[in-house]
């Protein structure tokens, strides 16, 4: 059966650069423009509120990540998924994936906002908030998880879209929402000095406008991922494949983001000034991941699609340019983290403390760089072949078991925050080691071979 789409893309012939390339560049934005949600309320709460309240902001981000995460994975799987039977032209279960993945979406987000709303205090002691900031954390997270329905219903919604070669629209969407979020932010912290709950408020409104723009284009659309309510229901087959696929990488996610919590714990043991810099770092690091995780998503796409297509050779291709692309876009983060790393951590605060300690970090991060480069890629890869397991269990054993010994080690050893600053960068060569391996031992493997074979 032939496709006629307008903005899906098959990803399946022609030359494999410029189809990554294009492919990802609208996610390169996208993911810049989501990111300035928590990023624009930690610049003007941080410069306008103060450093406490931007640690406050720094100690959600853990929690938030390891709840949400969990639910994100499993829609990263579902939209392989979509992208498997976009690529062997099965449109009928397209139709039923799409709709599966939808109606969990509402599910997970009314789940979420009950959760954010009684379980936040509990979790923020058992990170050791400080006390300084535990009031201003607990009223953003609460008003955060109030509008995880939005944003879930998004992603899901946009990872659809991208799973059909369509990484464009979801990128209009964001920069129409991330304007509304900064307009609002100026509005609700500084004019009218709502404070961090201003800032919250802000980032829920904008991703619901998001929300409703991109299920706007699944109602009127007439390609296969049109959104129908009178579908919108679970299909047990579809349902069982999409949590075989995205169950191990929530999972992984979720726990991963989790142990982050613990890492958290430690970090604020060295008060507010140092948290503080810890988060100029992380919403920093944050920005020079995007590139890798769009090159990631790009490849997900890339190695689902041709593995619906049967076509061995054009991935094993896609994965070594997506790594060049990758290493390319890793060159510009290292000379920036290196050179001119207190001008960066001034952006969201100026004083004397946070900029050093942001600048340790960043300094001390910066060369591990390549090692993402390696695990984004191949993990990325791996899923894309159906292979959800390996990723999984490399970055659980890189990121959760090494990160916590590692730390608890460290811990007992100095009291100095110095091996602080390693904590990550070790992890993330481990982690870019095996994964290349795993990635290397999946496409070697005999039951690999037959599949395409068959």
């Amino acid at each position: 059966m032939k496709m006629h789409t307008q903005a899906a893309t098959d990803m399946t012939q022609g030359a494999i650069l410029p189809l990554i390339v294009r492919f990802a560049l609208p996610l390169v934005a996208g993911n810049l423009f989501q990111q300035f949600y928590n990023t624009v309320d930690c610049i003007i709460v941080g410069n306008y509120v103060g450093k406490e309240a931007l640690a406050a902001i720094g100690s959600t981000g853990s929690l938030i990540n390891a709840v949400i995460g969990f639910f994100m994975g499993l829609a990263a799987g579902g939209a392989v998924v979509i992208s498997q039977y976009f690529g062997a032209k099965d449109l009928d279960r397209v139709r039923r994936t799409v709709h599966t993945m939808l109606a969990g979406s509402l599910v997970s987000g009314i789940f979420l906002i009950a959760f954010g709303h009684f379980a936040s205090p509990v979790i923020l002691r058992l990170m050791s908030t400080p006390d300084d900031v535990f009031g201003m954390a607990d009223s953003y997270l609460r008003i955060y998880f109030a509008g995880s329905l939005f944003q879930l219903v998004y992603n899901v919604a946009a990872g659809i879209l991208r799973a059909v070669g369509d990484s464009r629209r979801p990128l209009y969407f964001l920069v129409a929402s991330s304007f509304v979020n900064v307009a609002l932010d100026l509005l609700f912290v500084v004019k009218l000095g709502m404070g961090i709950e201003g800032a919250a408020w802000a980032t829920v409104i904008s991703q619901a406008l998001s929300m409703l723009l991109v299920l706007s284009v699944m109602f009127r659309t007439k390609e296969c991922y049109r959104l129908r309510l009178g579908e919108l229901k679970f299909d047990w087959q579809c349902l069982s494949r999409v949590l075989r696929q995205g169950l191990p990488g929530g999972i992984q996610m979720s726990i991963t983001a989790f142990s982050n919590v613990f890492v958290t714990g430690y970090i604020n043991r060295f008060g507010s000034s140092f948290t503080a810099g810890w988060s100029c770092f992380a919403k920093i690091d944050q920005f020079s991941m995007l590139s890798l995780q769009s090159v990631s998503l790009a490849v997900t796409t890339f190695a689902g699609q041709n593995l619906g297509a049967g076509k061995l050779d054009r991935i094993k291709k896609g994965s070594a340019v997506s790594l060049g692309i990758a290493f390319s876009f890793s060159i510009v983060t290292v000379l920036l983290f290196e050179f001119i790393p207190h001008a960066l951590v001034a952006l969201f605060n100026r004083d004397g403390e946070v900029l050093f300690y942001g600048a340790c970090f960043l300094r001390v991060g910066a060369p591990f760089y390549i090692f993402r480069c390696l695990t984004m890629v191949f993990a990325g890869a791996l899923r894309g072949l159906g292979n959800a397991l390996a990723p999984t269990v490399v970055m659980l054993s890189s990121f959760v078991a090494f990160r916590q010994l590692y730390l608890f080690a460290v811990t007992r050893l100095t009291p100095s925050y110095v091996p602080l600053l390693f904590a990550y960068p070790v992890g993330w060569a481990l982690c870019g080691i095996l994964m290349a391996l795993a990635y290397l031992v999946h496409t070697r493997s005999r039951s690999f071979a037959s599949h395409f074979a068959a």
